[in-house]
């Protein structure tokens, strides 16, 4: 019995695969994209990234059924789990230039502001984050030379990068395959345009029927709108069928290295929560898109591929700010420094969908063209500092424009906050800080949506809490109660702060929500029901699963950069000489 079960196993296995060879043959010689003339005798690895799935929420995911396909390779050991520290900040931007360059220095957050410039920097603007993959990839290989990108933020030294930001306007999806590529994809798999017709459909109008409600229920939902439910649903939809499609293909071509990334959970999660119907509904139809993909890996080995499915960070439940205290961050600054005071306050949505737009857009037009008392006694220490550790100067050789004093920035990430002072066009310490803005630094302290407020001091980076103030220098010192007792990993935390204080374009003062390990949600400084960004709660803990013959201790990854250095290890990456 066992061997004929075996037999059948084995028949069905070469029908697979002869059935995936003539499909994917016949459809890469159509379209232009006829099998790589590298050799393939090297062992290739292929990334799908869950953008926004924590550790903690995928294996609530698996408990409840919405991931059946990721269960199974868990189960039947063909994958291992763990989970592993993204770092700070806890972004995509910042994790995807660790795993692809093995550098995010100085990505301080998802937007940010840069005083020497006067530049804000916001990472979907697609010129925006070329300038920064320019930055951070010098002299450092991407892990996906040769390879393919999909739906990225930067491409890794991908040969063929698409719907990634960085590239976006210098390669067009159908003129790298011809324009033909979709309409075999039609052809040749009609259950698949039935799909997606009727997924889009229905997701429309499930969509538009909460809106409806929304006009009963107000807050319950997004506001009434007839088009962009349709414009979101479609980009997510068709182009989430274009990458695992492409994907697929690029396993037939043996690409060495092909890294997808699927948003549409974390663009649920973000408004709807975390561990929500509608966040893990969506997290069902990209474990049907893994599937898709695992499915011609297995059948179909002209190049034998590892499988890695892996997250960039989490989410955190999390309240709003400006929906608990009734004024946004920026504005409660405001309050605090006065009413004249030139505020700069950016935040808003991240999502996805408005970015897939501007691919969708680019394509069509391809085609038709072609301190509480604590913090009151640090205030004054840090003025008295200021006063002894600087000599006089004359009026003229004061480093501050005072003409700019009114002049504050804030960019808001999700539970991070970066505040610049005009004042200097250099990052300045807390003691400047307290000098120029008296008030400031203790309301900020004293503030119960604000749990750290976190600056620098010559070759020093100091913490403040509601109970006390931990300062990181050649020693940790610690004033009162450690203001990261709360955090599970206080250590991790306060090296992750120290580094962050270093990028030279990160605040003057860097804000973090507060975070209430009892309830396990995080203050947002964004109109958010699930963040990240900063510290507290499973935002800080994305998931790796990985083949079970490779050695990976992922309890040692302290930094998205830690990834970097495994694959070009494992997959023999090192450049030459």
């Amino acid at each position: 019995m066992t061997w004929f079960v075996r037999k059948i196993v084995d028949l069905f296995s070469f029908l697979s695969g002869l059935y995936y060879s003539r499909k994917y043959a016949a459809i890469a010689k159509r379209i232009g994209r006829d099998p790589s003339a590298e050799t393939t005798r090297r062992r290739g690895f292929i990334i799908v990234q869950v953008d926004g799935l924590s550790h903690e929420h995928l294996l609530e995911a698996m408990r409840r059924g919405y991931v059946p396909h990721m269960s199974r390779l868990l189960q039947r050991g063909h994958l291992r789990l763990a989970r592993w520290r993204c770092g700070l900040p806890s972004t995509t931007p910042a994790v995807q230039a660790g795993i692809m360059f093995g550098n995010n220095f100085d990505i301080p957050a998802f937007r940010w502001y840069e005083k020497d410039t006067r530049i804000s920097v916001l990472t979907k603007v697609p010129f925006l984050i070329r300038n920064v993959q320019e930055r951070i990839s010098r002299g450092r290989p991407g892990i996906l030379r040769e390879g393919s990108s999909y739906v990225n933020m930067v491409d890794g030294d991908a040969r063929l990068a698409l719907f990634t930001l960085s590239t976006l306007g210098s390669q067009r999806f159908f003129e790298n395959v011809r324009g033909l590529g979709f309409l075999f994809l039609f052809l040749l798999s009609p259950w698949r345009v039935l799909r997606v017709i009727t997924r889009s459909v229905w997701d429309y109008l499930v969509d538009l029927g909460k809106r409806i409600v929304g006009l009963f229920a107000p807050g319950r939902y997004q506001p009434f709108d007839v088009i962009s439910p349709f414009l979101m649903i479609l980009t997510n939809v068709v182009l989430r069928e274009i990458q695992t499609f492409s994907a697929m293909i690029d396993i037939y071509r043996g690409m060495p290295a092909i890294y997808t990334n699927y948003y549409s959970y974390d663009e649920m999660a973000h408004h709807c929560g975390a561990s929500s119907r509608e966040a893990f509904s969506a997290l069902r139809g990209i474990d049907h898109q893994i599937r898709q993909i695992n499915r011609i890996r297995t059948q179909y080995h002209r190049r034998e591929y590892d499988l890695y499915i892996l997250s960039d960070h989490g989410l955190t439940p999390s309240v709003p700010f400006q929906k608990k205290y009734g004024q946004t961050l920026g504005q409660f600054i405001v309050q605090q420094l006065g009413e004249d005071l030139l505020m700069d306050e950016q935040g808003g949505s991240e999502r996805q969908w408005t970015i897939k737009a501007q691919f969708l857009a680019q394509e069509l037009a391809g085609i038709e063209a072609r301190l509480s008392k604590r913090g009151a006694i640090l205030l004054l220490r840090l003025i008295r500092q200021y006063v002894e550790n600087r000599i006089p100067r004359a009026p003229e050789e004061i480093p501050w424009d005072l003409t700019r004093r009114r002049d504050v920035v804030v960019r808001n990430s999700g539970s991070l906050a970066h505040v610049y002072f005009n004042v200097s066009p250099e990052p300045m310490n807390l003691s400047e800080i307290a000098l120029i803005y008296p008030p400031l630094l203790r309301a900020l302290v004293e503030h119960e949506g604000i749990g750290w407020v976190v600056g620098r001091e010559p070759g020093e980076t100091v913490i403040m809490g509601k109970e006390g103030t931990r300062t990181l220098g050649q020693e940790d010192d610690i004033q009162g109660q450690d203001p990261l007792a709360s955090l599970p990993e206080p250590e991790h935390a306060a090296a992750q702060l120290r580094r962050l204080t270093s990028f030279p374009h990160s605040g003057d003062l860097i804000l973090l929500g507060s975070w209430n390990p009892e309830e396990g949600t995080v203050i947002s400084f964004e109109d958010q029901v699930a963040s990240h960004g900063g510290l507290g709660g499973p935002q800080d803990y994305p998931f790796v699963m990985y083949p079970t013959d490779v050695e990976m201790d992922a309890e040692r990854i302290t930094n998205s950069e830690d990834l970097y250095s495994h694959f070009m290890r494992l997959y023999n990456l090192e450049p030459p000489g």
